[in-house]
């Protein structure tokens, strides 16, 4: 009877272990709590954790029952090829070493420097991915041997702290992404206002003087050449200096009550001439009565502009591309629909990222950044709005 109430009470605090496995994400706390729970269950003076250290090749101490001692511990390096805990990471199976002072693989350096004497010593493997990544120990049994009931203990405690040490990683691994991330965005804005600062003023110099000679010399190609290349360029700064300012809310946003349909027509008007000279039918369908919305005009034209230039870009001559504009459950929708190429499935999402381009034959040959959709979903999510595409590769 007693025994059975001690194993009731060892898996008691074993799945009071695991509980807080998942509710604690402190990595240090958990495997101080696992070790202090090791050297209770199996009756022994200690405990600790000792983990692989990758650059050295050495093991070194991560956690103890007696938290105290651990910044001490953690500074001796435990030799994997002359210790008892180091044949056990190399073998993967557990150690019972019932005279550990008689034991020529015993690494006396650890009790020398904190004073403790290891009498007797049970190690088990900590294995993640059938990989083993440390050793967990417990020390000085009180009253006798160690035994196969201590072993199964320890065995069910080194594979939580395994789980504990290996979602920690993983969290820092995810911290570490994030922080790079962060550090790459922030290069990014760098670029975008050192590059936008430092060619405005040469690039609307390049402008006046081709435009002035232009005037001059009206047929030259060399000249419209230089123009055309000096507008593309004005384009592309402007574009990467929207998003920025879209993404960090430097942009301000004016707002007012107008006619969307009206501005939706105004700015299909305005692209109806590059339509016609790309091969492409352009269709309007807008609503007998108008659609009343407060938003940012000039926002909501720069939608238009980055909608359309896509729709003719992506569309090949003889296509058609339809804009509709209605009312429905209370929102303004509009739909900008082609026949041009499509998108696959996969990309569909990912069309909306910063410089992300569908790879094909006509974004190599069309060029672009990549920013035009970006900068239409930061716009629409500013206004409360969502966006979104489908397609059918192939048909538009």
């Amino acid at each position: 009877m007693k025994d059975l109430e001690k194993r009731v009470r060892q898996l008691e605090r074993i799945l009071a272990v695991n509980a807080e496995l998942v509710s604690n994400p402190q990595q240090s706390s958990l495997l101080n709590k696992i070790t202090q729970t090791a050297a209770e269950l199996t009756e022994s003076e200690s405990a600790s954790i000792l983990l692989l250290d990758e650059r050295t090749g050495d093991l070194r101490f991560c956690a103890a029952a007696t938290a105290e001692v651990v910044p001490l511990l953690s500074e001796i390096p435990v030799p994997v090829t002359h210790s008892i805990a180091g044949k056990v990471l190399q073998e993967q199976q557990p150690l019972i070493v019932p005279n550990a002072q008689a034991d020529p693989r015993h690494f006396r350096e650890v009790g020398q420097t904190i004073g403790f004497e290891t009498r007797s010593l049970l190690a088990v493997p900590l294995q993640v991915h059938e990989r083993c990544i440390g050793v967990l120990e417990a020390v000085n049994k009180r009253g006798g041997p160690f035994t196969e009931e201590d072993v199964e203990v320890l065995t069910l405690l080194a594979a939580q702290a395994a789980v504990a040490i290996e979602n920690a990683r993983l969290v820092e691994a995810l911290q570490e992404a994030h922080r790079h991330l962060q550090e790459l965005d922030r290069l990014k804005s760098d670029f975008i206002t050192i590059a936008s600062h430092e060619l405005r003023t040469p690039l609307s110099l390049i402008l006046g003087y081709a435009s002035l000679l232009q005037e001059q010399q009206p047929k030259s190609r060399e000249l419209e050449g230089v123009l055309r290349a000096a507008i593309r360029l004005q384009h592309i700064i402007e574009t990467m200096v929207n998003l920025r300012y879209l993404e960090t809310g430097e942009m301000p946003f004016f707002y007012e009550t107008f006619n969307l349909c009206e501005e939706v027509a105004a700015t299909c008007r305005a692209h109806s001439v590059l339509a016609e000279a790309s091969g492409l039918a352009l269709e309007v369908v807008l609503p007998e009565t108008p659609i009343w919305i407060r938003a940012d005009r000039e926002k909501i034209r720069l939608v238009m502009d980055n909608l359309l230039s896509n729709a003719i870009k992506f569309t090949p001559s003889g296509g058609k591309i339809r804009v509709k504009v209605e009312e429905r459950y209370g929102n303004a929708e509009i739909t900008v629909a082609d026949t041009g190429v499509g998108i696959p499935q996969e990309a569909l999402e990912r069309i909306f990222e910063r410089f992300y381009q569908v790879e094909s034959p006509m974004t190599r040959r069309r060029g672009g950044l990549g920013l035009g959709l970006p900068i239409v979903r930061e716009i629409v999510e500013k206004h409360g709005g969502r966006v979104w595409a489908e397609s059918v590769l192939g048909r538009g």
